[in-house]
């Protein structure tokens, strides 16, 4: 049995994939290794084209391509269910869907979903919360989600994320769209999400905000880490 206190939330190993360029196979990861520990927010920074997405995506399990292990508090990814992993493992991606309907009918798509279907609706009360912390206590249930601005539609798909109650978060670029006090929003509730004991990734451009205890940066396959 792993050491649950010293066991790591998440671990990647040796974590491989490339990708189909014109000129053949591109190495995009080249056996790099992740370890993020409880209550850790890591920043991932690097050229545009570098593949901080596909490190999202493969952390996600979405890379049918990658290889390398991957483990969740010390138990190995093959032992659990894609689906099952991904709702532990969220990624929010930079672009994320938004259907038509209500903020409401969106906040609980992922619980009409077989992963989260035993959980049974959260009331409105907790989507009022989640939406309230992220700076949208002006934007009502009911309200067409097709009428909200790029940056609100981003922090609604955000609390669709939160209200799963995953432990790893992985953000895409998930203030790029925001301007300061949106992302200041975002960044508290990632804040609030790590001291509850989650773990986070994001791949960002904007400027240091400081909430993140490590930076790594990753280009030509490689990652390294960043001094602060």
């Amino acid at each position: 049995m792993p050491d649950v206190a010293h066991t790591p939330l998440l671990e990647a190993r040796a974590l491989s994939a490339s990708l189909i360029g014109d000129d053949g196979p591109v190495q995009i990861l080249d056996s790099i290794d992740v370890v993020l520990a409880p209550g850790e927010t890591v920043d991932v920074v690097g050229p545009s084209g570098s593949g901080k997405t596909t490190l999202l995506r493969a952390l996600a399990r979405l890379l049918p391509g990658a290889s390398g292990e991957l483990s969740l508090r010390g138990e190995d990814a093959t032992s659990l269910a894609p689906t099952r992993w991904r709702s532990i493992v969220a990624l929010l991606p930079q672009k994320p869907a938004i259907a038509p309907g209500t903020v409401r009918f969106n906040l609980l798509m992922p619980f009409r979903l077989k992963a989260h279907a035993a959980e049974g609706l959260p009331a409105d009360s907790d989507l009022r919360a989640v939406l309230d912390g992220l700076g949208l206590a002006d934007i009502a249930l009911d309200r067409d989600a097709a009428r909200l601005s790029v940056g609100q539609q981003a922090r609604v798909a955000l609390a669709r994320v939160l209200l799963t109650s995953p432990s790893v978060l992985l953000l895409d670029e998930a203030d790029a769209a925001l301007d300061d006090a949106s992302a200041q929003a975002v960044g508290d509730a990632v804040a609030c999400f790590a001291a509850g004991g989650g773990a986070v990734v994001r791949v960002r451009h904007r400027a240091d905000d400081g909430l993140a205890s490590r930076r790594l940066r990753l280009e030509h396959g490689v990652l390294t880490e960043v001094a602060r």
